[in-house]
């Protein structure tokens, strides 16, 4: 399958936001699991603002344009209208009956071939550990029968997390993991498909805590540094409502 053609704002975004990552220290592991070409989900954690640049970076390594689900506010700021809606990314209504029918534009891109990424946990997690899962990354891929592939980052929470001034020590190290993608079938539980997704995202966020090569220095605090057992999956609650992007 032929990859789709990258629109000029995507290249516009790209020279934009390439001089960025000469300020970090980024590793990739397992990025091989990512194909050039055909379709490809993508689920990662989320704890900080950047990490949507550090996707794009995945996809800039592994050759892939990256079609986002992001919430509709986004659309809202005028600065950053212009690129959402030119680089054709996805906009969630989120926690309402709405945010079911980004299930089908994102279908539709995997069918076509394209690279679709999902923050599965909804929100920038302000303790760095992962939340539970919301099922429509599940939902998704049993729509358009494409394995979930997880990721984890680690470092990206030093540079902008929630709640925290933000700031850009050069050579700050960013952690990506990529795992082995999780297939889902079309007639699973979504809520046991989200906690096997969430799972593998768990698993690659460990790995990405436990090589990740910096420490704080004497003296420093050591807010952003979590232990690589703590990244466990946290079970999707039974009680959200189906209809909803929950």
């Amino acid at each position: 399958m032929k990859a789709p053609d990258i629109e000029p704002a995507y290249w516009l975004a790209r020279v934009l936001a390439y001089p960025i990552r000469l300020f970090f220290r980024i590793r990739r592991v397992g990025s091989r699991h990512i194909p050039r070409r055909g379709p490809v989900l993508l689920a990662c954690n989320h704890i900080s603002l950047l990490d949507p640049l550090v996707v794009l970076w995945l996809g800039e390594c592994t050759r892939r344009k990256v079609r986002f689900l992001a919430m509709a506010e986004l659309w809202n700021l005028w600065w950053l209208r212009f690129f959402l809606v030119h680089t054709k990314q996805i906009p969630v209504e989120r926690a309402s009956s709405g945010a079911v029918g980004s299930l089908e534009p994102a279908a539709r891109a995997l069918r076509l071939g394209e690279c679709v990424a999902i923050f599965p946990e909804g929100e920038i997690s302000e303790d760095l550990e992962l939340m539970p899962g919301k099922t429509g990354v599940a939902r998704i891929a049993a729509t358009s029968g494409t394995p979930v592939t997880p990721v984890g980052v680690w470092g990206s929470q030093r540079v902008h997390a929630k709640g925290r001034k933000r700031r850009i020590p050069l050579g700050t190290a960013i952690t990506i993991v990529v795992g082995e993608p999780v297939t889902i079938a079309g007639d699973e539980d979504p809520f046991v498909a989200t906690d096997r997704i969430m799972e593998a995202v768990a698993d690659c966020v460990a790995t990405a805590r436990a090589i990740y090569p910096q420490h704080p220095r004497v003296g420093e605090d050591g807010w952003w540094v979590r232990n690589p057992g703590t990244a466990t999956m946290k079970p999707t609650p039974r009680t959200r409502d189906r209809s909803r992007w929950s």
